[in-house]
């Protein structure tokens, strides 16, 4: 069995190695690569406003970092934000604002649903301003459903997502790699993912091979079930509650029990 780790290069290696010592063959296949943001009147206007927001929910590593980025760039400074709650979709986040001082709320489940589950957040009146840190496309779900309450989403986009150069080349060097594995097993962490995943399995038929799909929350899962059906995929779709390496090693064991 093959483990296709989508993850980006900076954060992929633990993951490749906590596997490669369990004995699974690992292909390191980054879907995703960061890029900050041009700087804009839109960013600018936005870090004018945030001493007024009482949270911030930041969705990612990269987005402390991109955002500390900008933050700057606007003439802030971390501690001027020590007074605002922060929201971390994960223990990572949580771990890169540690490293500007900030203490976080984490969810027990890392997705969009759980960050909305927080105490921080069901207790805000509807006069309250968040901010988010993201990506582009990111956590728009989380948005929409704060903004139907009422709340003040102030929508900081503050790095995209492209798909590597780097993917098309890897995936052309590891075809026969991928079509020869009795079973594949991919990882998707986002929407962006997948769809880059599926524009380059697609063109390269990698749809042919047997396929389970390990997905990060319920979201993204029902997005990935209804692709596969519309595109006739015969893939295992299996969603994660989250992406620590005990969850996937466990969902790795079950699924070779079955193979």
């Amino acid at each position: 069995m093959l483990f296709i780790n989508t993850r980006p290069s900076d954060r992929a290696q633990q993951l490749t190695q906590a596997l490669q010592a369990e004995g699974m063959d690992v292909l390191e296949l980054p879907l995703l690569a960061l890029e900050a943001m041009p700087w804009s009147e839109s960013l600018a206007h936005l870090f004018a406003q945030i001493d007024r927001v009482k949270v911030i929910v930041v969705v990612s590593p990269a987005a402390v970092t991109f955002g500390m980025q900008a933050l700057a760039q606007a003439g802030g400074k971390p501690e001027d934000l020590h007074r605002i709650q922060w929201i971390a979709v994960g223990q990572a986040t949580a771990q890169a604002l540690l490293q500007y001082g900030f203490e976080s709320h984490v969810p027990e489940v890392e997705t969009s649903e759980g960050m909305l589950s927080l105490p921080v957040l069901q207790h805000l009146d509807s006069s309250a301003q968040i901010a988010f840190w993201r990506g582009e496309g990111g956590r728009q779900f989380m948005m929409d459903s704060l903004a139907n309450q009422g709340v003040q989403v102030l929508n900081f986009v503050l790095y995209r997502r492209d798909c590597p150069v780097s993917a098309t080349q890897t995936l052309q060097a590891h075809l026969d790699v991928i079509r020869e594995a009795l079973a594949c097993v991919l990882l998707i962490t986002s929407e962006a993912s997948w769809n880059n995943w599926l524009r380059l399995a697609q063109h390269y038929l990698c749809e042919q091979t047997s396929m389970y799909c390990f997905v990060l929350a319920e979201r993204v899962t029902r997005l990935v079930e209804q692709s596969c059906h519309e595109h006739q995929l015969d893939y295992q779709v299996i969603q994660l509650e989250d992406l620590k390496q005990d969850t996937i090693l466990k969902q790795l064991h079950a699924v070779q029990g079955n193979t």
